[in-house]
């Protein structure tokens, strides 16, 4: 089997770490794999251990000109089908060339935001399957319109066995300047407004004033940087957190953590979450998207409403002053994870998908 993948990110953020694990399981199994990335994307150079890396040009959702190029990487590769697995124009422009060249296509989605009433004809048209990674992103596709007989859920992944490493609590204080008295939460997410980064700041007097030696780790990149900066001055929190930009040794991080936050307002399931459950950290997060289907309140986390400080606040007290059941709902949470979101059930689910759109055609 020759599969053609398509991951432009320019980052290894959580969907290009997936195609990853994917590309690795898949070479595991003897499938050919081609990858098509943007020229200078992170992903390119630890996909070669699993694939064929062509990095090709992308300027976005209006590069027409993607389409040709797009088609001579499939006329080079000769796939029996194309997997896309990404936005920034390869989900549409891609299974353009795809349908062109006469090629079968797969599209993986990620994000659990609606789709407008009238882009869903003209674009869930291009694919002969589509992968959601939560039954929280079907449902949300069916809502609007998706034929439920496109549809198959492969949940994410996470590799266990990289956060299950040693708690080197000596070094976490000594790379973020914290000391024995701390208790450190963390958030791991881009700094984009969807991922409740505002929620948490505006809860986090109430933490403190109820756990003054709490410091907040965030973790991640993106536009929001100087707005969170300022908003933390201007709430008075500054002193407390530290902005820890985009780390590759979250897996030395996270076990060391008290606790990890995820406060979004839309996820489509949570990487970070699961990335969490796997170190045994504690989690609070919101009740949206994918979220519920790896945290379940009280027994393996706690979920609060999205967009509500108050709650969010009392929850994080809660758990860090119950250092017991922070322990036992992380234990819980561990397990689940390890039981559903193994890397070789996301590996086989694809697969599934794969021979049997070729066996249907």
């Amino acid at each position: 089997m020759k599969i053609l993948h398509v991951e432009t990110g320019r980052h290894l953020y959580g969907g290009a770490r997936q195609v990853l694990y994917l590309l690795n399981g898949l070479a595991g199994a003897a499938v050919e794999n081609t990858l098509v990335c943007a020229s200078g994307g992170a992903i390119a150079t630890p996909a070669a251990a699993s694939a064929r890396v062509r990095e090709v040009a992308i300027g976005g959702d209006h590069d027409i000109g993607f389409i040709g190029r797009m088609r001579a990487e499939i006329r080079s590769a000769k796939p029996d089908l194309v997997h896309l697995h990404s936005r920034r124009g390869a989900d549409v422009l891609g299974a353009i060339a795809a349908r062109l060249e006469r090629v079968p296509v797969v599209l993986s989605r990620r994000v659990d935001n609606p789709e407008p009433g009238w882009v869903v004809p003209i674009k869930y048209r291009l694919y002969d399957r589509v992968i959601a990674i939560s039954d929280a992103i079907r449902a949300v596709l069916v809502g609007c319109g998706v034929p439920a007989a496109k549809l198959r859920v492969v949940p994410s992944a996470v590799n266990c066995a990289e956060f299950e490493g040693p708690r080197d609590i000596a070094w976490l204080r000594g790379e973020f300047g914290l000391g024995a008295e701390n208790q450190c939460v963390g958030i791991v997410a881009q700094l984009i407004p969807r991922k409740g980064h505002a929620d948490l700041f505006s809860a986090w007097p109430d933490v403190l004033a109820a756990a003054p030696a709490a410091r907040l780790l965030v973790f991640g990149r993106g536009p929001l940087r100087e707005r969170l900066e300022s908003e933390s001055r201007r709430l008075g929190i500054s002193s407390s957190l530290r902005f820890a930009g985009f780390r590759d040794d979250l897996h030395r991080i996270l076990p060391c953590l008290d606790l990890v936050v995820h406060p979004a307002h839309r996820e489509g399931l949570g990487i970070a979450v699961l990335q969490a459950a796997c170190a045994r950290i504690p989690v609070v997060a919101t009740a949206t998207g994918g979220l519920p289907e790896i945290i379940e309140d009280g027994v393996s986390g706690r979920l609060v409403p999205a967009s509500d400080p108050a709650a969010l606040a009392a929850a994080i007290i809660a758990v860090l002053r119950d250092r017991e059941h922070a322990r036992a709902i992380a234990t819980v949470a561990a397990e689940r994870v390890r039981m559903r979101f193994g890397v070789q059930a996301m590996v086989d689910g694809n697969l599934a998908v794969y021979r049997e759109l070729l066996t249907a055609n």
